[in-house]
């Protein structure tokens, strides 16, 4: 793996509200596009795969319809609303078995004006516009196509119920595609422009959880994964969607896999109160490193104050540590005082939610999980990796970082035939990356710990 060309991903805030800057992005794909043809390197495919529930509506000529909005936006406290009074909860999880987060695609759609939506020819997932920006075939991918709340797992289709039920148009959905789906080949324009010969296009796994999965160097039984980031995803790979009164309670959300697995997982907030804590010192002329803010937190009182991640509060950009700080006077608990406390807070509280979700995994699937492989770029964040081994009191296998696009890459493999299986592909990454081993430890201290979380998150 080499890394040819990085670059920012920021949210444009316009009159108050949340977009992204799509153009921009687009243009960083074509700039990525002319570093691997300077390679001069026999490129077989390519395929993009992103964050997943946000959309792109297109208009009669296929142009873009503005504005591509933020997931983080407040409009879908609105959309909440518009789909409670049509559709009640239970009826929701069944159909689709997905988890409740007023982010998703159902809701942000139930938050567009009518107009918009009448005047939307096609709908694409963001993973799958950038396939189509390449080669002008519009398909949606499933692992992406199920993080909407509007894929029916069991009927492996869109929703017939649920858009009649909200008034969306199925035609508006362009179809669902299995991960792995061959799509076309590079438009003439794109490929003369970057330098590129007429490479294919394929559909990995669109969702960046769904290609991370994939590249999970496991093997065997008896594992869960975390992928590690903004947010923590965590879960395990399922032969079948578990759609049940438990579930939807726990609110676990089924999404699919590569070879139509499930994902059944949670998603949790994740290091995204550590990034916004970040900011917000920042922003007041505090600067600090991910690794300057790692080691204060170390060095902080343990199990000082513990904070609840699931709590709506956190979700929301803007001053972290002001919200983080209410929540502690709310529940009788000492504020953070420092940016090492603030940190030390957010990890410990984060690894006694996943002590909490492995215990309700455990009880959907009827099996004892007995290791934990963390992916993604939280994986390099060694104090988070201990103190999960800790809370959890089983042995946390840490790496590789960058198992979205090794995922990615290794579905590509498969689709054109270089590997045989998922299998074969998750050895391809055990032989080629070096994982760390982390051992729990202080088990009676996060024992102790565990009992006052467990009264912040009832």
């Amino acid at each position: 793996m080499e890394e040819l060309h990085r670059f920012p991903n920021t949210p444009v805030k316009t009159g108050g509200a949340l977009h992204w800057n799509i153009n921009a992005l687009f243009n960083e794909l074509r700039a990525s596009l002319k570093k691997a043809a300077a390679l001069k390197l026999p490129i077989a495919s390519f395929s993009a795969d992103s964050w997943g529930v946000d959309y792109i509506l297109y208009d009669e000529r296929g142009a873009i319809m503005p504005p591509v909005w933020h997931y983080r936006d407040a409009r879908t406290a609105r959309g909440v609303e518009n789909v409670r009074a049509r559709v009640d909860w239970p009826t929701l999880y069944r159909e689709s078995g997905i988890q409740f987060m007023a982010l998703n695609t159902i809701y942000q759609l139930a938050a567009e004006s009518p107009e918009r939506l009448a005047k939307a020819r096609q709908l694409l997932l963001i993973g799958d516009a950038f396939n189509h920006y390449c080669c002008g075939v519009a398909k949606n991918e499933v692992s992406l196509a199920s993080t909407t709340q509007l894929y029916n797992p069991r009927t492996e289709t869109w929703s017939k119920s649920l858009l009649g039920s909200l008034g969306l148009r199925e035609d508006m959905f362009a179809p669902i595609v299995p991960s792995g789906s061959r799509l076309g080949r590079f438009k003439d324009e794109l490929a003369a422009e970057t330098g590129l010969p007429q490479i294919e296009v394929i559909a990995s796994c669109s969702h960046d959880t769904g290609a991370a999965v994939a590249a999970v160097p496991a093997s065997g039984n008896h594992w869960a994964y975390l992928s590690s980031g903004t947010w923590s995803l965590m879960g395990v790979e399922w032969p079948q969607p578990i759609i049940t009164d438990q579930g939807r309670d726990a609110n676990f959300t089924n999404e699919i896999g590569f070879g139509g697995s499930v994902r059944l997982l949670k998603n949790i907030v994740g290091l995204w109160m550590v990034q916004e804590c970040r900011r917000g010192w920042a922003a007041r002329g505090q600067e600090y490193d991910y690794a300057t803010l790692t080691q204060l937190a170390s060095e902080a009182e343990p199990f000082a104050s513990l904070i609840n991640p699931s709590d709506p509060r956190f979700v929301t950009p803007d001053d972290m540590p002001a919200k983080m700080v209410a929540f502690c006077r709310e529940t009788s608990q000492p504020a953070p005082g420092h940016p090492g406390a603030f940190v030390r807070c957010a990890l410990e509280s984060l690894a006694l939610f996943y002590r909490i979700t492995l215990r309700q995994l455990e009880q959907l699937i009827g099996k004892k999980i007995e290791r934990l492989n963390i992916v993604g770029g939280g994986s390099k964040n060694t104090l988070l990796n201990q103190f999960a081994a800790n809370a959890l009191q089983l042995p946390v296998i840490a790496g590789p970082a960058e198992c979205t696009a090794l995922g990615n890459i290794l579905v590509q493999a498969i689709a054109l035939g270089h590997l045989p299986s998922l299998a074969a592909a998750r050895e391809v990454v055990r032989n080629s990356f070096e994982v760390i081993t982390v051992k729990p430890q202080e088990g009676a201290e996060w024992d102790g710990a565990f009992e006052r979380f467990e009264k912040l998150v009832k």
